[in-house]
């Protein structure tokens, strides 16, 4: 049963799911456990609402999953209900145009910058070039508590240790155990710096300097049918390189639920192979630098009523969104995500606005309950899925234009939005 949501509880979602039911899960636990992407059934929408089409004729298939030995088994809204934020591409506008960002000294620069220290590998576009100039920035990570644990990867940002990750990567280690392997076999303990489960991003750091960090590219100048590369420890198997293509931008996808905060994810989709394990990887082009954080896939449920592996439909996070949150969490131990103000109603077939709260941003904008919101920035919005998705590829203090039915007719509105 589907209930109103506010956009202040977006950092608390798993009290109200967004779309069918997310089912988290976990692969069997074994040697080779992974804990890392989110593996998201490929059943067909039940009302298309983010825009995925699923082909004819498949089959309604189980909960998908994030990839990795003990990664949660996710199911999306449908194909469409992916992991919307990251591994989900909001239908909303994406960041726009940050070529760099800048929080305190701890900033990670874009746009092909690298952090202090950082090695330089130049690629010459091929896949084993880009593979030798990354794959030393690449860590498999073990996270442990009790008998619970598994394993996903990470990528080194700043090359006085800190790591860039999945949420869903650390979250059993959080109270327990991290663990780094690097390229060359060693290994070393990890802290985790912070959070942020709205868009499935995580900071851990190893006291250690001189590392070599990675290049971090520009979601934004993406493009479908570029060359993607996904670096990681699917199954354990630190070091694997696969390749394939950007297949499509701003797919909206959502993760988690069932006890589990949900994230929301502008995600990049590619056809390059991942499997459990690759969470928290980087997804990287053909100049070598990061684009995303590889973070849930779309599966097929198995004979055995489990899911398969890779079938081609992979999502990361932008990273110009994970750098973001990265350098927020960096400097104040917290990520912020942006907030309208608003309940809404989850139980409709679109984005409709239930209540809105006091004080707010929605009310300060003159939204009004029974509002429909249609486009974000001049993008459709179809659900209240989509809409968070749009939200949430914003930054707090950001103005988006929405665009409203009232009452049968079209209104303008301008908003700024909160924090939370």
């Amino acid at each position: 049963m589907f209930r109103p949501m506010t956009e202040e509880t977006v950092m608390d979602t798993s009290q109200f799911p967004y779309g069918p039911p997310q089912m988290p899960a976990q692969p069997p636990v074994s040697p080779w456990g992974a804990m890392g992407t989110s593996v998201l059934d490929a059943a067909p929408p039940t009302s298309g609402p983010y825009g995925y089409i699923p082909p004819p004729l498949i089959p309604t298939p189980a909960p998908a999953k994030r990839g990795g030995s003990g990664g949660r088994v996710v199911a999306g809204v449908a194909l469409a209900a992916l992991v919307a934020g990251g591994v989900g591409g909001y239908v909303g506008s994406t960041v726009a145009n940050r070529n760099s960002t800048t929080v305190a000294s701890t900033t990670i620069t874009t746009s092909g910058g690298t952090s202090g220290g950082a090695m330089s590998r130049p690629a010459n576009g091929s896949v084993a070039s880009v593979a030798a100039a990354v794959s030393p920035s690449v860590v498999k990570i073990e996270a442990s508590s009790g008998d619970t644990g598994g394993t996903g990867t990470g990528f080194i940002i700043k090359s006085d240790g800190y790591i860039l990750t999945n949420n869903h990567v650390t979250a059993p280690g959080a109270q327990g155990t991290l663990t780094v392997q690097f390229q060359d076999g060693s290994t070393a303990k990890a802290t985790l710096i912070g959070a942020s489960p709205a868009y499935d991003v995580a900071v851990i750091k190893v006291d250690m300097t001189g590392l070599p960090a990675v290049k971090i590219g520009d979601a934004n100048n993406v493009q479908v049918g570029d060359t993607a590369i996904a670096i990681g420890s699917p199954l354990g198997l630190e070091g694997t390189v696969t390749a394939g293509i950007i297949s499509a931008l701003n797919r909206p996808v959502t993760a988690g639920g069932n006890g589990e905060e949900t994230s929301y994810i502008n995600a990049i989709q590619t056809d390059a192979p991942i499997n459990p394990g690759n969470s928290g990887g980087p997804l990287v082009n053909a100049a070598a630098e990061v684009i995303g954080i590889n973070s849930a896939i779309a599966a097929m449920p198995s004979a055995s009523g489990g899911q398969t592996g890779s079938i081609g439909l992979g999502f990361a996070i932008p990273i110009d969104t994970a750098i973001r949150l990265a350098n927020e969490i960096i400097s104040t131990g917290k990520a912020t995500t942006p907030i309208m103000g608003v309940k809404l109603d989850m139980s409709a077939g679109s984005a409709t606005i239930s209540e809105v709260t006091p004080g707010g941003p929605g009310a300060a904008a003159g939204l009004q309950a029974g509002d429909i919101v249609v486009s974000v920035n001049g993008k459709k919005v179809g659900s209240s899925t989509d809409l968070i998705v749009a939200v949430r590829s914003n930054q707090p203090g950001d103005q988006v234009k929405l665009r409203v039915e009232r009452s049968g007719s079209p209104v303008e509105v301008t908003l700024t939005l909160g924090s939370q």
